[in-house]
């Protein structure tokens, strides 16, 4: 891929990180009125994960920055299937493995960027037909 591609996945990255760093109130405050499936969140944090693998080969990410996205992606995939069910900001409130996930999104940042505290993406509408 070439430098621009790159320096587009890396900013999915990061901004993916932040909103998984931020408290769940802000988390809650973001979703608004959208219903994102659980099982859709971790997908996609789990690509974004097997992704940097690759920037990281190509020098977007350091070593150390890798790792700690390989442990997020670690702890998602040991979500188990029940919990995966239903919408994000129901698991936001009842699975620790969400908070566990935050500090672990939390270190990635403060290591890869010098803080935690971030820009949250913007929202994306829902397409015709979701939720």
């Amino acid at each position: 891929m070439n430098q621009l591609g790159d320096a587009h996945l890396r900013t999915l990255v990061l901004r993916f990180m932040a909103l998984l760093a931020v408290d769940t109130q802000d988390q809650l405050a973001w979703l608004g009125e959208r219903e994102l499936e659980n099982e859709s969140v971790i997908e996609e944090v789990e690509l974004l994960c097997r992704i940097s693998e690759e920037l990281a080969e190509r020098g977007v990410f350091d070593p150390d920055h890798l790792r700690d996205l390989q442990v997020i992606g670690r702890r998602l995939g040991e979500i188990d299937a029940a919990c995966r069910v239903g919408l994000w900001a129901n698991a936001l409130a009842t699975d620790p493995a969400w908070d566990e996930i935050r500090t672990l999104a939390r270190q990635f940042l403060l290591t890869t960027l010098g803080d935690w505290r971030q820009p949250l993406p913007r929202p994306v509408r829902p397409y015709a037909g979701e939720r």
